[in-house]
């Protein structure tokens, strides 16, 4: 399944977040797949897809980021192409 991972950084400030990345990696439980990141221009936000088949396996990885001033918000989502296949035989005409 795939996740939005919404991170908010405190005060806007991602340096924590990344000097946290610069010594010990992403840290990414065994199972839990990291597709990419993209930061919001006012470096308050950074939006994360993710994939795993087992909830827990973001909450462990959300406990290990507890210490670096980011909240976090996990949304599941749905490829586009594959809601629109689903969608598609309830469209008219």
């Amino acid at each position: 399944m795939l996740f939005m991972v919404i991170e908010t950084f405190a005060n806007n400030d991602m340096i924590p977040a990344y000097q946290k990345i610069k010594d010990g990696g992403r840290v990414l439980p065994e199972g839990l797949t990291y597709h990419g990141s993209w930061i919001a221009a006012d470096f308050s936000r950074c939006f994360q897809v993710m994939e795993c088949d087992d909830i827990a396996l973001i909450q462990d990885w959300v406990l290990y980021w507890r210490d670096a001033g980011v909240t976090f918000e996990i949304v599941p989502v749905s490829a586009s192409q594959d809601v629109q296949a689903l969608v598609a035989p309830h469209l008219s005409g």
